[in-house]
């Protein structure tokens, strides 16, 4: 078991390795004049976030753009704080909350798609800011490289409170999905993207329309993901480190409620999917480390790799470990939350109280009351 074990890790190492090479490949240079870029950023709730991430956005240089923030019935002061920027390029929208079938932040980045008037679409959480004036335009040039129909998405510089549990997020993006063989294999498994930060060029947006498609989908970046490929778009990932940093949390408490509405989901969001991939979690990163000094080692050795690649504090690697210990029982706690009906993100329920539901990607209900 423990030489099995140690094979496993050994090609998550290599999964690992691969996917930061990947990241980091330099692009050409790109040809032609800049695109008109609309961003879209959905808000509920995310005065403060706003008051950071909308000055970034004023201040860039990259040519012609447009800010489109879609207030989803905000319960702060929101509003007030996007009303206070008097700048023409900045345009917000107001709605009352979802309605019946869509998830919050799917319906808000929908209808402020239908109002963007750019060639390209940069979407991007409101926790997120830009790093300095010409990062919307370096995210642009990086997309403009892309060969047709394929979507950038982000590795992001992850900031803020919380971070033992919010080094999982880069963890799991570099340990888990092979992204480098994303353009080459068609198995719509293998597709996502990053929802704090993709592009799109606006014609492949309207043609397959990702978010009315994915309207009642928590996990919407994993599900536009795996619906692009299945349209033979393919999601691009590259490291943008340098042009965005989100913050996500302030504290532990504010990540675990935060990952408490789709942990249970990215383990199949049915009660036998979970079972099986928790079991499976559980005892490869937090029983069997303590079992054999090797598989401890070798659980480091994935963290370090991560870590380092995500610029996350020395501090977070020393816990590796308990963040993985914590990752086992968040899950628990979020599988229980959507079977009671207890999960809910910024005063609205989401997920299912059946254990027997649907799968995520059939699964329709009461997401985004």
């Amino acid at each position: 078991m423990e030489i099995a074990l140690l094979g496993i890790f050994t090609l998550l190492l290599i999964v690992q390795i691969g996917n930061i090479a990947y990241l980091r490949r330099p692009a050409a240079p790109p040809t032609g004049r800049r695109p008109f870029v609309s961003v879209l950023i959905p808000a509920r709730n995310e005065a403060a976030n706003l008051r950071r991430l909308i000055p970034s956005l004023l201040d860039q240089t990259c040519g012609d753009f447009e800010v489109l923030v879609y207030d989803d019935a905000s319960e702060d002061e929101t509003w007030a704080v996007l009303q206070s920027f008097d700048d023409p390029r900045l345009r917000t929208l107001r709605g009352t909350g979802p309605p019946e079938g869509w998830v919050g932040k799917v319906h808000a980045l929908f209808q402020a798609a239908k109002e963007a008037r750019g060639d390209v679409y940069v979407f991007l959480d409101a926790d997120a800011e830009l790093l300095d004036d010409g990062a919307l335009g370096r995210l642009v040039d990086r997309f403009r490289t892309l060969a047709p129909r394929q979507v950038l998405t982000g590795f992001t510089d992850l900031r803020g409170g919380g971070l033992l549990l919010v080094s999982l997020v880069p963890h799991t993006i570099l340990t888990f999905l092979p992204w480098f063989l994303v353009e080459h294999v068609r198995s719509t498994s293998l597709g996502s993207v990053n929802g704090q930060c993709w592009l799109i060029d606006a014609e492949t947006y309207h043609a397959l329309a990702p978010h009315e498609h994915v309207r009642n989908e928590v996990l919407e970046d994993v599900a536009i993901g795996r619906y692009l490929k299945g349209e033979g778009v393919d999601p691009v990932m590259t490291d943008v480190r340098r042009e965005l940093a989100v913050y996500m949390y302030d504290s532990f408490g504010d990540a675990w409620r935060g990952f408490r509405k789709n942990a249970y989901l990215l383990m199949g969001g049915r009660w036998w999917t979970f079972t099986l991939w928790w079991i499976a979690y559980a005892w490869m990163f937090a029983i069997a480390p303590f079992v054999w000094p090797e598989v401890l080692a070798a659980v480091y050795c994935l963290k370090i790799v991560s870590d380092r690649a995500a610029g996350m504090p020395i501090r977070v690697t020393i816990l590796g470990p308990l963040a993985h210990i914590a990752g086992v029982g968040l899950h628990v706690d979020s599988a229980v939350s959507h079977w009671t009906g207890r999960a809910r993100w910024k005063g609205r329920r989401v997920g299912y109280s059946n254990p027997a539901s649907r799968s995520l990607s059939k699964s329709r209900g009461n997401q985004g009351e």
